[in-house]
């Protein structure tokens, strides 16, 4: 039997495939585990709906409690509450910048603006003089930004 953080560690091997450095625990996505006995149920949400990666996700979950010996369990995908972009842990920002992606700010410090647009930081070189190019990156859930100090196009994670 494996206790519900021993399950959580086993996870964090679980990459989103999108963005392969980035853990579906530290992105968010993992919500719940939780372990009855021998059985094993795993909650994930979705970044947005109809998100293609989850499919892989919860394919990856159950490879990786199936490779660890856990026999009886459950993946199940639940909409209520919808994810956010706050639940990305302050380590996957950091990665996500580290990767080329601009993590996106706190929802609470967007409201703040009053329809502002936030300011975003190029993560090539670190420069906040950045321009919106398009409200659609190279996935649904980003958007492409433009530095331009380095000149360098970058995705920015879009804040929901």
């Amino acid at each position: 039997m494996r206790t519900e953080a021993e399950i959580r560690d086993l996870l964090e091997q679980v990459k989103d495939p999108e963005i392969p450095v980035i853990s579906i625990r530290e992105l968010g996505v993992l919500r719940e585990v939780t372990v009855n006995g021998d059985r094993v149920e795993v909650t994930i949400t979705p970044t947005y709906s109809g998100c293609p990666a989850m499919d892989v996700m919860r394919e990856d979950v159950e490879k990786a409690l199936r490779e660890a010996g856990v026999e009886r369990f459950t993946v199940k995908q639940v909409l209520s509450p919808a994810w956010t972009t706050d639940w990305i842990s302050v380590s996957g920002k950091k990665k996500l910048m580290d990767y080329g992606i601009a993590p996106p700010p706190h929802t609470s410090d967007i409201r703040a603006l009053k329809g502002g647009v936030p300011v975003t930081t190029c993560p090539q070189c670190g420069s906040t003089d950045t321009v919106l190019v398009s409200h659609f990156g190279s996935t649904a859930c980003k958007a492409l930004y433009k530095c331009n100090a380095c000149q360098e196009p970058f995705d920015l994670f879009k804040c929901l």
